[in-house]
């Protein structure tokens, strides 16, 4: 009698191997949407609930309806963002603009604050900016250690005089997965190595510990290689 146990074990090993890349394949194509939507349901949630709050009962539509209307909060934020700034660029809205911002330019300790916001929101949305526009690779924290990096700008005009240096560029070292800390730090442009990729491929990067990157034509995505692996199980 033939002795067919080894068979026996080989296959069952072959559809626990199909099993588990067909579960990792699943969780490829099922978690990045599913995320994305878990994400924005709970931003608009927050601005619903935020806003609702301020609309009086008689003007709110959710009064008179059987359900509540979803994004109604951020459909009015954004309403009230375009009408703000409709109204400022006329001469009224210029001149309480002034007056609006020298009150807050008045405040101990505020006014500090509030310079620096301002002038991080004008850098970050005004279009001809080079702010955070360009990807480069930097020595950090240590000679032969490199990192990923933003330019923000040329260096203060103190800084290069206290240095006696005209070749300096402000950079940005992120820290990982959180972009949102780091370390502003000061580079000769011959030290900076710029890198091909665009500020959003740069962020996917650092926010993911390095497991997105942008692949080469010939190379396999993780995708790609679960399916390999299935279809030789298969086979």
């Amino acid at each position: 009698m033939v002795n067919d146990s080894p068979s026996k074990d080989s296959a069952k090993a072959g559809f626990a191997a199909r099993m588990r890349n067909y579960f990792l394949t699943g969780i490829l194509v099922t978690a990045p949407p599913a995320l994305t939507i878990y994400l924005a349901v709970l931003f608009v949630s927050f601005i619903d609930g935020k806003v609702r709050g301020l609309i009086p009962d008689e003007y709110n539509p959710e009064q008179y309806l059987p359900f509540a209307i979803p994004g109604l909060g951020v459909v009015i934020v954004l309403a009230a963002m375009i009408l703000i700034g409709a109204f400022t660029t006329g001469f009224l809205g210029r001149l309480c603009v002034r007056l609006w911002e020298r009150m807050w330019e008045r405040m101990p300790f505020v006014s500090g604050i509030y310079s620096a916001f301002k002038q991080i929101f004008e850098t970050v949305f005004s279009q001809k900016s080079n702010a955070f526009r360009q990807v480069v690779l930097v020595e950090f924290p240590r000679k032969d250690a490199w990192t990923l990096a933003f330019v923000t700008a040329d260096s203060p005009y103190e800084v290069r005089e206290s240095l006696k240096r005209e070749d300096l560029l402000t950079i940005y070292v992120p820290t990982t997965p959180n972009p949102t800390s780091g370390y502003l730090m000061m580079f000769k442009r011959e030290d900076v190595i710029p890198v091909d990729m665009s500020v959003e491929e740069g962020l996917k990067v650092i926010i993911s510990l390095g497991i997105v990157v942008k692949k080469r034509p010939d190379e396999f995505s993780l995708s790609d290689v679960l399916h390999h692996r299935s279809s030789e199980n298969e086979s």
